[in-house]
């Protein structure tokens, strides 16, 4: 198996009911509210595509359409822009369409991130022999993390999760990995210190009693076998079906699962404060508003 081939089909967990950004969410999904002028979910998809995906299985729930209607080519918009000589809008519209080819399956339920993963499971290909899943509320940042993980899946098999190395002060917010060393010997094509192999997991520990500081993201590069794991575990917190119980069975099954570190940021647009973040992030980088969404922060900070 060769890095390049480790997986071709992504996952997309979208059924959730955007709580936190209600009022806004009654009409317009969460996934789709706009960083700067680019919705979260087209950046998690251009993701999956740099990282060798061609397929992204949207996991969504009854009524809530637009989340795969934006990955659709609109010819009536695109024929207008067209016409009226708007060549850089019209790029940006056809981007999404182009990136893979978009299908969905249906929740019916809230029943938890492994339940969501599970429901996808009909939209498989014969050759799917493992699948990345990217939670949308997670920009990861660079790109790139996905790339690494199928590296190391041709290297070692099994399942490949995203962790970042989190201060122990603040590590009791996160599910924590219990990991050991691999050899430093091994060649992945980047530095070997930052894989680990796991032998377990912690939802939330005291920062005393965290076996390590490497806390899980929303990222995935799970085996096929994640789907049998997924019918026979049982409910777990909050009494939904929790994805990280179906990797720990896994693991206790002899199951090869490690983790890539990974050294850049993230933004969390599961909540409007971390969406805030990312929005005034990436319009700072923007060469439009940059400059002077700059300026104005300067002059509103300074006067508070």
């Amino acid at each position: 198996m060769s890095a390049s081939t480790a997986f071709t089909t992504a996952i997309v967990p979208a059924a959730g009911l955007g709580t936190r950004f209600l009022p806004t969410t009654k009409a317009v999904p969460k996934e789709l509210l706009p960083v700067v002028d680019t919705p979260g979910i087209e950046y998690v998809a251009a993701e999956a595509a740099e990282a060798g995906a061609t397929r992204l299985i949207i996991v969504t729930s009854p009524g809530k359409d637009a989340v795969a209607d934006y990955f659709r080519p609109q010819p009536e918009l695109e024929r207008t822009l067209e016409a009226r000589g708007k060549t850089e809008l019209l790029a940006k519209v056809r981007r999404a369409p182009g990136l893979l080819q978009v299908e969905t399956a249906i929740q019916e339920q809230a029943l938890g991130l492994g339940h969501a993963v599970g429901c996808a499971e009909g939209n498989l290909r014969g050759d799917d022999e493992a699948v990345a899943v990217l939670l949308p509320d997670d920009l990861v940042l660079p790109s790139g993390v996905l790339t690494r993980m199928a590296a190391v899946r041709a290297k070692f098999g099994g399942s490949v999760l995203c962790a970042f190395d989190i201060p122990r002060e603040q590590i009791s917010a996160y599910g924590v990995f219990d990991v050991a060393e691999i050899s430093q010997s091994t060649d992945v094509g980047f530095d070997p210190a930052d894989v680990k192999q796991v032998h377990g997991m912690v939802e939330k520990p005291p920062a005393a009693e965290a076996p390590s500081t490497f806390a899980a993201a929303g990222r995935y590069l799970l085996d096929r076998a994640i789907f049998d794991a997924l019918k026979r575990i049982t409910p777990g917190a909050g009494g939904e079906l929790q994805l990280t119980d179906a990797i720990a069975l896994l693991i206790a099954e002899g199951h090869p699962v490690h983790v890539v570190v990974h050294r850049g940021g993230r933004h969390d647009l599961g909540n409007p404060g971390g969406f805030l973040r990312a929005a005034v992030d990436f319009a700072l980088e923007h060469p439009e508003y940059g400059p002077d969404l700059r300026e104005w922060l300067r002059e509103r900070v300074g006067g508070v």
